[in-house]
């Protein structure tokens, strides 16, 4: 297993916001001091509803992949897209939209 780089305890984040399903997400994202993605936070519907859970333990296992060593395009290209390509989960949508930002 890889080390995991761990992050400055105070460091710029970044905001966005979405709906996907009809729910209101708010993703928030850091990066390492050479760019790369190094963390995701995702919440989503009602606070502690199942689907808030669901989205912050998603962004939690992708932070602790992006701190591993796994490269953001590699966890979008991993996840769940729809027969047309799209994002299907709310993670695969914040991480779109994180890519956007960075473009």
């Amino acid at each position: 297993m890889t080390d995991r780089e761990r992050l400055p305890g105070r460091r710029d984040s970044t905001i966005v916001e979405f709906f996907h399903d009809n729910i209101h997400y708010t993703a928030g994202f850091s990066r390492f001091a050479d760019g790369r993605l190094a963390e995701v936070f995702l919440n989503g519907g009602k606070l502690d509803s199942q689907t808030d859970v669901f989205a912050r333990d998603c962004a939690i296992a992708a932070s602790l992949a992006l701190q591993s060593g796994c490269p953001a395009d590699d966890l979008r290209a991993a996840l769940t897209r729809t027969g047309a390509g799209g994002a299907a989960g709310a993670l695969s949508v914040a991480l779109d939209c994180i890519a956007e930002v960075a473009s």
